[in-house]
């Protein structure tokens, strides 16, 4: 008997305006520790997916259910559910630029475990040890709009990280990124994966669901 899947897309339509439709009927399954690689042309609907995941949209119709609970509007309206979901689900966005609006890097990856309230000592404990992971602790004190693009990425998923969610999804990561530091994500996301989290992709990379143990999920544009 199959296990009860993490996240589950039912029936989802989705259009913007009520014309242009994105997803027509489109289901998906994800289960806990799963990686799922997310590929398609452009305009096939990736970031609205991963929006509807995130739940920054909602769909015209269907379901969106993670980890039991039916996540729509009404439910991320209470701020108990609010608070609890986006801590177990980090996004990525593609443009990470809209991420990230603190003077500092590190008061950039603070700011969600001092919403989550932390302590100040668990929360500098949170920044460092995830600063550490990627070599970003002589960022600390910079400005992150003074940063390279590859630097603002990796400060903007450290930021992710450092709320500790059970699934990372990822528009694009290794977009910009120099050949040093994207093998450098790919090594994390490996290890992040034998943690048992899970792991949700948009990506053009070739081959990344070799290198990760990977499902393929092939988006189609209307």
């Amino acid at each position: 008997m199959n296990k009860e899947a993490l996240i589950r897309l039912e029936h989802i339509y989705f259009s913007y305006d009520g014309e242009n439709r994105v997803l027509e009927d489109y289901d998906l399954t994800v289960q806990a520790g799963e990686c799922l690689i997310v590929k398609g042309d452009n305009g096939a609907g990736k970031s609205t997916l991963f929006r509807i995941l995130n739940g920054l949209s909602f769909p015209d119709s269907g379901r969106y259910i993670f980890g039991g609970d039916f996540i729509d509007k009404e439910y991320l309206q209470n701020d108990r559910n609010f608070k609890r979901f986006h801590q177990r689900i980090g996004y990525l966005f593609q443009n990470h630029d809209i991420m990230l609006f603190n003077g500092r890097v590190y008061d950039e990856i603070a700011y969600g475990p001092r919403q989550m309230g932390l302590s100040d000592e668990e929360t500098d404990t949170r920044v460092r040890d995830c600063m550490e992971l990627f070599g970003i602790g002589n960022l600390a004190d910079k400005a992150p709009y003074h940063l390279s693009n590859g630097q603002k990425k990796l400060v903007a998923l450290t930021a992710v990280l450092a709320l500790n969610p059970e699934v990372l999804v990822m528009d694009e990561p290794f977009a910009g990124l120099d050949k040093g530091t994207k093998e450098k994500l790919i090594d994390f996301l490996k290890a992040y994966r034998e943690f048992g989290k899970t792991i949700i992709i948009a990506t053009h990379e070739d081959e990344l669901e070799l290198r990760l143990g990977g499902r393929v999920e092939i988006m189609i544009k209307r």
